[in-house]
């Protein structure tokens, strides 16, 4: 099996548990991984990736003389360099030597990146002076909201992968000759179980994720007020980010009108969520595109709680409706409000077994279609075959 060249902008990071949980699986699979990482972090992250950031090679330091010995081979990158406009070519083409140096040095056969970003700028031309096949993941922001060169670096890139079908009908209409990968991130079935059969839920709603707007907690508290007199709706919400103060203000003021209640449990991690998300009524996660472009195209979370036997209130956006089925939870337009609470009312008055019964389907459903393991094949054949 190929030993893969991991090459990250930042590692690790606590709401990007796909990649590490990518990187293990691949290991699993039988690769050997090598990350390289521009900007290895020491802040909060998942246990398991600060595992792997402990073996992370920062670019920083590859010493300089690897870089020197592939300056005879730098004209193979020449034509990227001179076509991507968002990077300083100087600083591109000197990171890209050493990485290849360090890509030859380490054994690495294939160069893979995640996010259209930098990362993939640089493992394309690392790539193309070190002579190895590359390729990279494309995820949401970096399409939608910060493109930088995409259509450049579909043109350059080996084999691109989309996490949805909608996100590779977009990057196809940008290249038609790209050649485009479909593969779903998964989740691991065997970490995030459904409670036991007999237990009955905590009566509450849960949603995780980014304080930012693509998240739809705006909307999520706009539904809450149209449920007033209704039904008493208990939210946990798990997360932090750019809009925790806004966000915090919104709960202090629903938890003051005494109806509704809603508790900010922070940041917290996927052993967290292993543990306690079992035990909710369903998650409620509204996404939808910001104005910037902004948008979630695959999110994990759906498929976590999926396999914890969850029901799902979500939108049918983006990947969401190639996860979330009639059978597994409630689909509503995204910024609909209106809907959203009637999707909330209808969970919350549903029997329990009801609610059981659409959790078990989800989870069948994850099994058949959204394992880590599944990932990992498909992304294993794609590396071998390039």
């Amino acid at each position: 099996m190929k030993t893969i060249a991991y090459v990250l902008t930042a590692f690790p990071v606590l709401s990007e548990t796909f990649i590490g949980n990518e990187m293990r699986a691949m290991q699993a699979h039988g690769h050997r991984i090598v990350p390289f990482v521009f900007d290895l972090r020491d802040g909060p992250a998942q246990p398991r990736d600060d595992e792997i950031a402990a073996h992370a090679v920062p670019v920083a330091r590859i010493p300089a003389w690897q870089g020197l010995r592939m300056l005879p081979l730098a004209w193979r990158a020449l034509t990227f360099l001179w076509r991507q406009q968002r990077l300083s070519r100087r600083s591109l083409l000197w990171n890209g030597l050493k990485l290849a140096g360090a890509i030859r040095a380490a054994g690495c056969s294939h160069v893979h990146a995640h996010f259209a970003g930098g990362g993939a700028a640089h493992g394309v031309v690392a790539a193309r002076i070190a002579g190895r096949p590359v390729s990279f993941t494309c995820h949401g922001h970096d399409v939608y909201a910060e493109p930088e060169d995409l259509e450049v670096k579909l043109a350059a890139a080996d084999r691109v992968v989309a996490v949805c079908a909608d996100l590779e009908s977009d990057l196809r209409a940008m290249n038609s000759r790209a050649a485009l990968v479909r593969i779903p991130c998964g989740t691991d079935p065997e970490r995030f179980q459904p409670r036991d059969e007999d237990a009955g839920d905590n009566g509450r709603f849960l949603f995780i994720g980014r304080f930012v707007g693509s998240k739809g907690l705006d909307d999520l508290f706009e539904a809450l007020g149209f449920l007033e007199g209704k039904h008493r709706i208990r939210l946990d919400i798990v997360g932090d980010g750019p809009l925790r103060a806004q966000i915090g203000d919104a709960a202090e003021r629903i938890n003051r009108q005494a109806f509704h209640h809603i508790r900010l449990l922070g940041s917290r991690d996927a052993a967290w969520l292993a543990s306690h998300g079992p035990a909710y009524r369903a998650v409620c996660l509204p996404f939808k595109a910001t104005a910037d472009g902004n948008r979630e195209t695959g999110p994990l979370v759906v498929k976590e709680a999926m396999a914890m036997g969850l029901p799902v209130i979500s939108t049918a956006f983006m990947g969401v409706k190639e996860m979330v089925t009639p059978q597994t939870g409630i689909l509503v337009p995204p910024a609909d409000p209106v809907a959203l609470a009637q999707a909330i009312g209808r969970m919350d008055a549903m029997p329990a077994e009801r609610r059981r019964a659409m959790g078990a389907a989800g989870r069948l459903r994850l099994l058949r279609h959204f394992t880590l393991g599944a990932q990992a094949g498909a992304l294993s054949a794609m590396v071998e075959a390039a």
